[in-house]
């Protein structure tokens, strides 16, 4: 599977059979809520190319769903794109019609498609229809927290699905609006048994670094830039 940080929590998974985007933000939505909040990386507008099978939404806050940069990706796309989100998410995405098939997905959901298995996880947020997912394809597994506190629900919902640890965690480290912080999410993969951890939710609206995330196997990811997982 091909990823590609797209800086904050957003994500574009790729493989021979599927285009998967979750959580993208690719706007300054932010900026306009609170001018503390402005973009500190430029928008790769090269990225409004990619035509997505699949998004995956885990919860309703705007650098998570944001309007306009969904717009855009479903505005231009040459078929229905399969849109997943929890309950907050869903109802909001739903407004954006255009004849795309959005399901909503509460903890423990299942949706299958293409050789690859979404499974969604609670998660612990001030968002309480909050998700995360777990993306197998067949190969390997990558589990993308969302916003989320260390919580043993969390933990155990992770371990019911993968017992010996997902391949790939994707955690956030701001430590802040009910995240976990880079100390945290490090024990945190630990708990889940993760093979590797990934830092993201930094850096984008502040001066966070992953320098505290210490985890023994651990990758960075640039942003933009394309990594082989």
């Amino acid at each position: 599977m091909k990823v590609t940080w797209l800086t904050q929590s957003g994500l574009f998974f790729e493989n021979k059979r599927l285009k998967i985007l979750v959580d993208p933000y690719l706007s300054d939505s932010l900026a306009k809520e609170n001018p503390e909040k402005a973009r500190r990386i430029p928008v790769d507008e090269s990225f409004f190319d990619i035509k997505p099978d699949v998004i995956l939404i885990t919860h309703d806050h705007v650098g998570h769903l944001d309007v306009v940069t969904l717009k855009r990706f479903l505005d231009a796309a040459e078929k229905p794109v399969l849109v997943m989100a929890g309950e907050a998410g869903y109802r909001k995405l739903k407004t954006l019609g255009g004849g795309h098939n959005y399901v909503m997905l509460s903890p423990h959901s299942v949706w299958s498609e293409s050789g690859v298995t979404f499974y969604s996880v609670h998660a612990e947020h001030t968002e309480r229809t909050a998700v995360g997912f777990i993306i197998d394809d067949g190969k390997k597994t990558f589990y993308v927290s969302g916003d989320t506190l260390y919580n043993y629900d969390v933990i155990d919902d992770v371990l019911d699905l993968a017992p010996d640890g997902v391949d790939f965690a994707f955690l956030p480290i701001s430590g802040q609006n009910n995240n976990m912080n880079a100390r945290d999410a490090a024990d945190f993969a630990y708990e889940i048994g993760a093979k590797c951890a990934i830092p993201i939710h930094y850096g984008l609206v502040d001066d966070r670094t992953p320098d505290e995330f210490d985890f023994d196997d651990r990758i960075v990811l640039e942003p933009y830039k394309e990594t082989t997982l």
